[in-house]
């Protein structure tokens, strides 16, 4: 069973007022407001509702625990994963449209996503206010400020030039719109100044919170981008961050056969209950219907075969399209994850898959994924795996990246091969290439959120596949949504929408 996080059930208890029975025996009330969040009680209370935006849940909310959201728009308009509208009449065209390039900025995932993520700068705002006039320990005002970069980089990734605030004291409608360098520049400085005061312990009341180590990630993947965002690349500064990570005790988990797992390596532990602290950095806390809920195997399995393995029906939606499959080899552990053909409850997977839209894929069209094995509690509404954000096989191969990148290749064939040998596949023959770490990126990290921002990254994200054409150079942002623009008129609106 999951041990509870104390962070995320300060968030439960005292912002969605579940019954929470000891209330009496806290009394809260004989602080002053602004002393109690000086507390060690009262600033983790802060801190709570910042992290339960991460964790979410329906409409949108979090950044990967429920559909329609972050997770959706920005994994869907990359190669590895859609859900196509069925030619049975089941799911809506919006993912398919989302997988086309041919999103609107009235679609509600965009709407979703944008909304998210300003209600999270919002509540990080209030959190630093709270924290500051409270005089909190240093380390406590240092996470909220922290988590504040985290979602401004996430805005910035998806949108460009954006409305930046960082107090609450002003009306939507005044919010200015910085550009995505002003943005850029703030989040570096807020990271620099604030990450080393971050604590190094790991797991306990820890986990699935901004520690020392997740810190310099963030900053390492704010660099490891620094080119799209900004047009100056800035790999030497995103290596020294990696190294920093990399001196935090890290290893990769184990990738040995394990019969024991439903799929048949300890690999996949990485992607089970409270998750293995040797190799996650960052993770999103879920027990389903009460933190969270991970839907991504019971959103995939068609409905027969699911109840034949958990006894509730699969909501038969996202697949695997056939050229990313395609890129695993046999022997490969991490391949494992993946459904076709014959299954129980009388499923047959198709790696072929005819239409996405028009008149779209049959009932049993597409690869099947259930890299997220659901672990109890589970039901038909999602199960209680946790999510990783941040693990150190992302980082090995962002260390590869930049020593390509460099003009090191060697240096990067160590960080590639031991990636391939863990999956149970053979190093590469010669130093890598950006096209082997590209790949590479994609086999070990498929289905955790990095897809679209690697796919522009290396310039495949407007190439054309089999749905579609080249797509044009706007897409690489989403738009401004129209309810954005109707509230603040002083925002331009993307270029192309």
């Amino acid at each position: 069973m999951k041990i509870k996080n104390i962070l995320i059930a300060g968030s439960i208890c005292f912002f969605a007022l579940v019954g929470c029975t000891n209330v009496d025996e806290t009394v809260y009330d004989k602080y002053q407001p602004d002393e109690f969040y000086g507390t060690p009680e009262g600033a983790d209370i802060a801190l709570a509702s910042v992290y339960a935006q991460i964790g979410g849940n329906w409409n949108g909310v979090g950044y990967a625990g429920a559909d329609l959201g972050w997770y959706d728009l920005n994994s869907m308009c990359a190669d590895e994963q859609v859900i196509p509208h069925r030619n049975t009449g089941d799911w809506g065209t919006d993912f398919a449209r989302t997988y086309k390039h041919d999103w609107l900025p009235t679609d509600t995932m965009i709407n979703n996503t944008w909304n998210w993520l300003y209600l999270s700068v919002f509540n990080a705002n209030l959190a630093v206010n709270q924290l500051e006039l409270a005089g909190a320990d240093s380390s406590k005002i240092a996470e909220a400020k922290v988590l504040r970069a985290f979602f401004y980089y996430l805005l910035i990734d998806d949108f460009g030039d954006v409305p930046f605030y960082t107090d609450n004291n002003i009306t939507v409608d005044k919010i200015p719109q910085a550009s995505r360098q002003v943005v850029f520049d703030f989040i570096v400085s807020e990271l620099k100044a604030n990450v080393d005061l971050l604590p190094t312990g790991k797991g306990g009341e820890l986990y699935g919170r901004f520690n020392k180590w997740a810190g310099y990630t963030l900053l390492a993947k704010v660099y490891l981008n620094a080119g799209v965002l900004t047009g100056t690349p800035k790999w030497a500064e995103c290596l020294a961050a990696c190294n920093v990570v990399d001196g935090g005790g890290f290893s990769l988990h184990s990738g040995a056969e394990d019969l024991a797992n439903p799929l048949s390596s300890k690999y996949y532990e990485l992607f089970g209950d409270v998750l293995p602290q040797d190799e996650t950095i960052l993770s999103i806390y879920t027990t389903v219907d009460v933190v969270s809920r991970n839907i991504f195997t019971v959103r995939s399995l068609y409905g027969a075969h699911c109840r034949a393995l958990f006894g509730y029906d699969g909501w038969n939606g996202t697949i695997v399209p056939k050229e990313f499959y395609l890129k695993y080899q046999d022997g490969d552990v991490r391949k494992n994850q993946f459904l076709v053909g014959q299954q129980p409850g009388g499923a047959n997977y198709t790696l072929d898959v005819t239409s996405l839209d028009d008149p779209g894929a049959g009932a049993q069209e597409g690869v099947r994924n259930i890299k997220f094995y659901p672990v109890v509690p589970r039901g038909g509404g999602g199960a209680s795996n946790d999510f990783p954000i941040y693990r150190y096989a992302d980082l090995v191969l962002m260390m590869a990246e930049c020593n390509v990148r460099l003009g090191n290749p060697a240096a990067a064939k160590p960080f590639v091969d031991a990636i391939r040998t863990r999956a149970g596949i053979s190093g590469l023959t010669g130093n890598p290439t950006l096209e082997d770490i590209y790949d590479e990126r994609g086999r070990e990290l498929n289905w955790e959120g990095h897809r679209r921002e690697d796919m522009i990254r290396f310039d495949k994200f407007l190439l054309p596949n089999q749905f579609r054409g080249v797509s044009p150079e706007y897409r690489k942002i989403f738009p401004i949504p129209t309810s954005a623009l109707n509230a603040n008129p002083g925002l331009k609106q993307n270029p192309g929408y």
